[in-house]
């Protein structure tokens, strides 16, 4: 009688079979037998004698949202997450999810226009081969990898919590004035100099900078974990880990050094935040730059910045990886109303603890892309203890005014205490200057 009553129950309309929901819901009944195994949708009722699946109208919505989160490509997992929440939530999660989309779309697209442009420049280098009677690709010639728009903790040089740290090198080479321009013969270096600060509110510091030879990064920690993650994610980029010497690297072995780096700094973040009570919730932003005899990489993850000064004018030349960046993006939000949204401290990437869904930030690899280089460039990094809360115009009136690097980290960090300092700063800045200058 109780199999029975279910049918009936079904036959009336208060349930339908798994065939008719099915096509109600735009779904296979493969697909929500899946579904079923998987917790994300599950039938009001299955019959107990011969497994039939019921299912009430009202979870049709539901199905739907299922279907539609697959259409763009998101995780089972991460379904999951999203129907278990209420329509406020769930949007918030979407957003972050598809920003976290587009701007991994935007970095393979610059690495394919990057080695279309290289492609195309060693095609018509084979051309002017005597003998070589291949025709000239028109394609590209330049790089775009490089510029200086917008693209898409510490203490010293060695610590955290020291004095400011002085860098000097020479490239030991000659720097190009575009990544896949006509090299100019002038050597040049290097002058540098890190800072970092508590700030007048924080009583630990998580934020690390370093200013050297081959590298210049800055990292801010978070969670329980974020000072060993910070101090992690830089010493797996020091030269000693990625290999930079004195030779110069083609743009190609570059490109390769950077991501075998980026997966160093990601494995180095989840071994040492792996003691923590929760892993997850540990981590960092990440943006760093890596010189060579003839050319410098960027590394980036986070909000976390890079900026360049160049003929007067500073220029961002990193994308942030934040939820409120992504709303700017798309037009949903202004710059003005970003400063003060409840949520501009979500990261959409970051470097955290073990590879699983996490509520602050989700783990996945840096953004990596070459950057040109001419003499004159000042080049300032920070993390957002300064950049959150000094607007640029500040920021380039105290990086033209200082005359050293060293004095314009100390001019910065004292801009963030200015502004009431209420969060950890890190600063690089660094002069590419002519050797013989040095």
């Amino acid at each position: 009688m109780e199999r029975e009553g279910r049918a009936v129950g079904a036959a009336s309309g208060e349930l339908v079979t798994i065939g008719e929901f099915a096509r109600l819901s735009r779904l296979s009944a493969k697909a929500l037998r899946r579904y079923d195994e998987l917790g994300l949708l599950r039938p009001a009722l299955v019959d107990p004698v011969n497994g039939y699946r019921y299912y009430d109208p009202a979870q049709v919505e539901g199905a739907r949202l299922v279907a539609w989160l697959r259409r763009i490509g998101m995780p089972l997992s991460r379904i999951g997450r999203i129907v278990a929440l209420d329509a406020g939530a769930a949007a918030v999660e979407i957003r972050a999810y598809w920003a976290r989309v587009e701007a991994e779309t935007a970095a393979r697209r610059d690495l394919a226009m990057y080695l279309v442009d290289h492609l195309s420049a060693e095609g018509r280098a084979m051309s002017r081969i005597p003998g070589n009677t291949g025709s000239t690709s028109n394609a590209g010639g330049t790089g775009n990898a490089g510029g200086t728009g917008r693209t898409g903790s510490s203490g010293g040089a060695e610590g955290m919590g020291g004095p400011v740290a002085l860098g000097r090198a020479a490239s030991g080479g000659l720097y190009e004035t575009g990544v896949l321009g006509g090299p100019v013969a002038v050597p040049l270096a290097i002058r540098c100099a890190a800072l970092t600060d508590t700030g007048a509110v924080r009583t630990t510091n998580q934020d690390a900078a370093f200013a050297g030879p081959r590298l210049l990064a800055v990292a801010d920690g978070f969670g329980e974990g974020g000072a060993e993650a910070s101090a992690a994610a830089i010493e797996a980029l020091k030269p000693t880990a990625w290999g930079g010497g004195d030779g110069a690297l083609s743009a190609a072995d570059l490109l390769n050094a950077l991501e075998d780096t980026a997966d160093s700094a990601s494995r180095a973040v989840r071994d040492a935040v792996a003691p923590c009570a929760d892993p997850d919730g540990s981590g960092t932003t990440l943006t760093a730059m890596l010189w060579t005899g003839s050319r410098l990489g960027l590394v980036h993850i986070g909000d976390s910045r890079a900026y360049l000064l160049r003929g007067g004018e500073l220029f961002r030349i990193t994308h942030d990886h934040s939820l409120v960046q992504s709303m700017i993006d798309d037009g949903s939000l202004s710059r003005e109303e970003a400063a003060s949204h409840p949520g501009r401290a979500l990261l959409l990437k970051a470097l955290v603890g073990e590879a699983r869904p996490a509520p602050v930030a989700v783990a996945c690899r840096p953004d990596v892309r070459l950057q040109e280089v001419l003499a004159g460039d000042r080049y300032l990094l920070c993390s957002d203890g300064l950049s959150a809360v000094v607007d640029e115009a500040e920021l380039r009136a105290a990086v033209i005014a200082a005359e050293a690097p060293e004095e314009a980290v100390r001019r910065l960090v004292g801009l963030a205490h200015e502004a009431g300092g209420p969060d950890n700063v890190a600063c690089v800045v660094a002069d590419v200057v002519v050797a013989a200058e040095e």
